[in-house]
């Protein structure tokens, strides 16, 4: 028996044979006895390289001998649901599994009962502030694609939240996982960590470019491809003539919606008929031309996926393409980031993306992690990653700069004063670092100083400081003057507790603040939709060329339910007040129950980036509501309201109806026309009059007399009868029958 079985209980070993696995693949080989001996480690390998495993039998080990506790941290939620997945094929063992990835001022007072939470890196940030001691319990701390870090978005939470959680639990054991990347010996070298690097992959993968009729791979090989009319579609339907899948990364939504369309036409075989029955159940409630677009797309074979699609038609994508029923996606470079979803052949068509108001070219590091998704295991003995070139001079650019590059360094984007402004509060807050001194000794142990030294810390920490004193979130206990000595005691008052604890922008939190404030008695819908929409936790949508004259009519028309003056019209700041005010107003269709497609034509805005504003927006009601109760409590009943309308997108007579369980907008609408618009007189109603209602049925209009009457007693005798749309249809995913080798288990 090899030595890392010799370190894992039989029945873990047991679990692995059942997907196939009786050996390790040489990444695995090195790494794995150096986690299950509690070693720190970051672990840099190409996708689909095993790296899962890893920290998958890492954190069963800790779990089952050593009793101890696992944070496992991903940067997308959806990443989140498939590594519970994964891990969930332990709990036979007796391991809890759980994953937490919503309310951020929730205690999660569940995670005590959990031994691996699998966790967002916000979500295990937000955890942090609110169940330090719980954070002082773990034993081993996952972070999976680490070298996110590199991203300006999300990467400083990461950061921040391994610098937090190294501080509070010095003993935890760190397992880092990431992309091949330039200086991965230099997180290793912060993380105290052992270090392994390989390029080893499971299926080879063949890169090169596209030009003309041939493809010519980086190993000096060349494939000839028949040419079409479009390259691209060229190279996809030699692809799926082979009977492979492609993948096609392009730049904008726009392009992922208009190729898909394109290719769909271009497909001669007939549609399968049963999953286009699937397709007609699983869109027969979609109105909108967008998702009806999608469907059509994929009856033929095709499909695209970006932001704009809802969660729920982005999934149904992805598991059709697993199920070999869609046979190529056209989608932005977000699909790239982490989901498991590989194909025979990606094809790059676009290196460059609009940022900035204009075209700059991709980073490295982002076409590997694209061209990485080539090569399915257990299913292709290859993949091919191809990118698109028009000319010669082009084609030598794309293989110098991409194909032969090397990817760019992480690099730590911590040393921003508006990325620090909310971490800095939170130390504070938490009273985690209660000092000058302290602060800029937890900046010390970040990457960001492991990388540059203190350079601009020290006036960072200052500004930071200055800005939440004079907001009223920090004070210095018995002085009235703020003091900046390094030893000088600081404070978060009530009101900097509790933004901190919202997990909100402290600039958003003034802005909050300010319009609580300004509120004066009457209809001020939109001021307080455009007061949460004017914060920078919340990404305003782009002004058009026609939005400026629209707005200003809206401004003219509804300025007296404004909270906050409208600026100067010939000043910037009446531009950034008009794209607020657009936001805002895609809010207030939503809760005036405007249907999605009508709300996608007026503003541009797909069914995803509604429900991505909702959210948020949802969000920043409720810590305007909190905040209310420090600033302005006659606002509290107001934005309650606004909350549980903006949850469900109704207006305010739907109030009562949409608190049953399984009354949605749609419903409670239904419900509301029949004259059933409140709970009493859904108790007095008959429960066949409210199964004849549209879309509810017999056995939601019993769950509903339940709710409304517990002393109901069901008519045993009568026979139920399903009405049209009251239930979705229960699909069963399709069995995939598991070929000798490692599964999806550790595949990713």
């Amino acid at each position: 028996m090899s030595d890392w079985k010799s370190l894992l209980p039989p029945k873990v070993l047991e679990i692995m044979a059942e997907d196939g696995i009786t050996s390790l693949y040489p990444p695995q080989e090195k790494a794995v006895p150096l986690v299950l001996k509690g070693k720190n480690l970051v672990l840099a390998v190409p996708t689909a390289s095993g790296k899962s495993l890893v920290a998958y039998l890492a954190a069963v080990k800790r779990v089952l001998h050593d009793h101890g506790k696992v944070l496992y941290i991903v940067p997308l939620r959806a990443l989140a649901a498939e590594k519970l997945e994964d891990l969930q094929k332990f709990e036979r063992l007796g391991i809890r599994v759980g994953m937490s990835i919503g309310d951020y001022d929730d205690s999660d007072r569940h995670i005590d009962e959990l031994d691996i939470l699998v966790a967002t890196s916000e979500k295990a940030d937000a955890i942090m502030r609110h169940r330090s001691e719980w954070v002082r319990s773990m034993s081993l701390v996952i972070a999976d694609e680490v070298h996110l870090m590199n991203d300006p978005g999300r990467g400083p939470t990461l950061e921040i939240t391994l610098t937090k959680l190294r501080m509070l639990n010095p003993n935890v054991q760190v397992i880092a996982l990431s992309a091949t990347v330039g200086n991965s010996k230099e997180m290793a070298e912060w993380l105290g960590a052992e270090h392994i690097a390989m390029e080893w992959r499971p299926v080879k993968l063949k890169e090169g470019v596209y030009l003309e009729d041939t493809i010519n791979f980086t190993d000096n090989s060349r494939r000839k491809v028949k040419q079409l009319d479009d390259p691209v579609w060229s190279l996809v339907k030699d692809t799926m003539d082979e009977g492979g899948q492609a993948l096609v990364f392009v730049n904008t939504r726009k392009s992922t919606e208009t190729l898909a369309g394109r290719f769909a036409r271009q497909v001669k075989d007939r549609p399968d008929e049963a999953f286009v029955k699937e397709l007609d159940e699983g869109f027969q409630d979609e109105h909108t031309s967008l998702g009806l677009s999608l469907k059509d797309c994929m009856k033929h074979g095709m499909a695209f996926h970006n932001a704009a699609l809802s969660n729920e038609h982005r999934r149904l994508v992805e598991r059709s393409f697993k199920a070999g029923k869609i046979k190529c996606i056209v989608a932005t470079p977000t699909l790239a980031a982490g989901i498991n979803l590989p194909a025979r052949r990606v094809i790059v068509r676009d290196v460059n993306r609009f940022d900035d108001g204009g075209y700059v070219p991709l980073p490295v590091m982002e076409v590997k992690q694209m061209c990485g998704r080539a090569g399915r295991p257990r299913y292709d003995p290859y993949g091919e990653a191809v990118l698109l070139a028009k000319t010669v001079d082009q084609s030598h650019m794309l293989f110098e700069n991409y194909l032969l590059g090397e990817p760019e360094d992480v690099e730590s984007k911590v040393g921003n004063e508006k990325v620090l402004r909310a971490h800095v509060l939170a130390l504070i807050a938490t009273d985690t670092a209660n000092t000058r001194a302290a602060i800029l000794d937890f900046l010390r142990r970040t990457f960001y100083a492991h990388q540059r030294g203190e350079q601009g810390m020290e006036e960072a920490v200052d500004n930071i400081v200055r800005f939440l004193w004079e907001e009223g979130m920090v004070r210095c206990p018995g002085t009235e003057m703020l003091a900046l000595e390094p030893e000088a005691d600081l404070k978060g008052t009530f009101f900097g507790k509790r933004v901190s604890d919202l997990y909100i922008d402290p600039m958003s939190a003034v802005k909050l603040r300010d319009g609580l404030l300004a509120y004066v008695p009457g209809e001020k819908t939109l001021g307080f939709l455009h007061a949460v929409c004017s914060t920078p936790d919340m990404m305003t949508l782009f002004l058009k060329r026609d939005d400026f004259e629209n707005m200003t009519e809206v401004v003219l028309d509804r300025k007296d339910e404004m909270l906050f003056m409208v600026p100067d019209m010939e000043t910037p700041d009446y531009e950034y007040f008009l794209a607020e005010l657009k936001t805002a107003l895609v809010l207030d269709s939503w809760i005036a129950e405007k249907e999605e497609e009508d709300i996608f034509r007026a503003f541009g805005t797909g069914p995803g980036d509604i429900h991505n504003k909702v959210e948020i927006g949802e969000w920043l009601l409720y810590s305007m509501r909190e905040l209310s109760n420090i600033f302005n409590k006659d606002c509290y009943p107001i934005l309650t309201k606004l909350m549980t309308r903006m949850r469900y997108g109704v207006r305010e007579d739907l109030l009562e109806l949409v608190e049953l369980k399984g009354v949605g907008r749609a419903r409670a609408r239904s419900l509301h026309k029949r004259s059933l618009t409140t709970w009493e007189k859904l108790r007095e109603a008959d429960v066949h009059d409210i199964s004849s209602v549209i879309g509810i049925g017999d056995v939601l209009a019993e769950r509903i007399k339940r709710q409304v009457d517990p002393g109901f007693v069901p008519n045993k005798s009568a026979k139920p009868r399903p009405a049209k749309g009251s239930e979705p249809p229960v699909r069963k995913e399709p069995k995939e029958v598991p070929k000798k080798g490692q599964t999806k288990l550790v595949d990713f």
